[in-house]
């Protein structure tokens, strides 16, 4: 990366990073729908803001971030650098372990990080109103809350299975002004077919998606928001990484392994993009992609063009793709249900650069419970992913005798997945005879991770 890369104010990056301009080898290009055709960037335009369109496919290494984006950054923006001193004690490890922590975004979670810049960018253009999916909720109310900030209209189709795990993330949409569907719905032509074959459909977010860009389509003044998948949005959530080079610069630390739960892919590419751009330009760093084994699309999916919605009406790209159809089992990381990977972290799979690992249900919400019993923070269940993955890399450390410095993307809270965190507790044998404290204890050592 360029020098360019150490322009901040306050602590905050005014440009974002585009990783595109510095791969060795170019991802392959996105595909017209139903023919091997590249696609034009005016094609995008149809359905989002022509600025989005535009950056999907630039180049350019560094995007100016808009002040009026900047501004809202700046009520949350930077995030807090956390180093896990009493999970590195409890683990016995040499390792650093940090974790940039996203969960304190009013929304409490990355997502806000690409919300505010799409809505900003439909508001210039003289957009309405902006449909989107959402798995777990937490992308919907991002982007609701971003649209009441400049007076966009917001409809959020929310995935069934999720929608009836987080009915406070459903109210938390509608105080930002949001509509919430519940997805499959009868409101599209998709969501009545599959509703006719079954209705008690648990969803998907690729249905979701479907129906979100079916309606934006169909409506005068409205467009289509994308909470992850799409190169835009991994420019956007660029701000993580970048503001945790500096921060780690700081206290003299240079990372060893990068580490970010994924689905679709935004709050792993939002932290390891710009530190990729360092190794690329010869810095050693690992880069960990922790993904749910229920739903494997990095570890078990074929590397091949498929299209990112489950109805075949979006353009077509180049990722590792369980197949748009496919509908993954229920989790509690509903935000990690999707069926593909982004493009850019599936290309950079492929040349090596990324190691994908999958990690089980039980061992993710056990990685968070240690978290939250020694640090104190309840994380979203799709961060335990990375946690658990984090985790592993100490307990790695102290069995090598080495010193590295690990870092992990907090993506976002659990304060509204306490069903999930609830399930494991009942289901984990009892602490002791005593019943004496988990904390007391996680101090005496006597707890070990299975």
């Amino acid at each position: 990366m360029a020098s360019s890369s150490e322009s901040f104010v306050d602590g905050l990056p005014v440009a974002w990073y585009n990783l595109a301009a510095d791969l060795p080898e170019p991802p392959p290009p996105m595909l017209e729908p139903s023919r091997d055709e590249p696609l034009e960037p005016s094609r995008l335009a149809a359905f989002m803001p022509a600025a989005l369109a535009e950056q999907e496919f630039s180049r350019q290494r560094w995007v100016p971030i808009p002040p009026e984006v900047l501004e809202a950054y700046r009520s949350w923006r930077p995030t807090a650098l956390v180093r896990a001193t009493r999970l590195e004690k409890h683990l016995r490890t040499p390792a650093r372990i940090y974790f940039k922590d996203e969960s304190r975004s009013p929304p409490g979670s990355h997502k806000l990080n690409t919300a505010i810049p799409q809505a900003y960018y439909a508001s210039q253009q003289g957009f309405r109103r902006l449909v989107t999916e959402s798995g777990a909720g937490q992308w919907g109310c991002s982007l609701a809350m971003a649209c009441s900030m400049f007076a966009l209209e917001c409809k959020v189709f929310m995935v069934n299975v999720s929608a009836q795990q987080r009915p406070y993330r459903r109210t938390l949409m509608r105080l930002w002004g949001g509509e919430v569907v519940v997805s499959p719905s009868l409101q599209t032509a998709l969501g009545r077919r599959l509703l006719a074959r079954d209705q008690n459909y648990r969803g998907s977010i690729g249905v979701a998606i479907a129906e979100s860009i079916e309606t934006a389509l169909g409506e005068t003044g409205a467009g289509y928001a994308c909470g992850s998948i799409y190169n835009y949005v991994m420019l956007h959530q660029t701000v993580i990484g970048l503001e945790t080079a500096q921060q780690l610069a700081a206290l003299g630390e240079t990372p060893d392994v990068v580490i970010g739960s994924i689905g679709a892919g935004s709050n792993f590419a939002g932290l390891a993009f710009p530190f990729i751009g360092q190794r690329l330009a010869g810095k050693p760093t690992r880069f960990l992609a922790a993904e749910p084994r229920a739903c494997p699309s990095l570890t078990r999916g074929r590397y091949r063009y498929d299209h990112t919605d489950a109805a075949g009406l979006t353009p077509r790209v180049k990722m590792h793709t369980l197949g748009h159809t496919y509908v993954p089992p229920d989790i509690y990381a509903c935000g990690l249900r999707y069926h593909g990977c982004a493009p850019l972290v599936s290309h950079l799979v492929n040349l090596g650069v990324v190691e994908p690992i999958a990690i089980s249900e039980p061992a993710a919400l056990r990685a968070g419970w240690l978290l939250a019993a020694t640090e104190g923070v309840i994380a979203a269940p799709e961060s335990a992913y990375a946690i658990r993955a984090a985790i592993n890399e100490a307990v790695r450390c102290r069995r090598q005798h080495t010193s590295e410095c690990i870092v992990f993307c907090l993506s976002g809270h659990g304060l509204c997945d306490m069903e999930a965190y609830d399930a494991y507790l009942s289901k984990r044998p009892k602490i002791s005879a005593e019943k004496a404290s988990l904390i007391e204890l996680l101090r005496a050592g006597k707890l070990r991770l299975a």
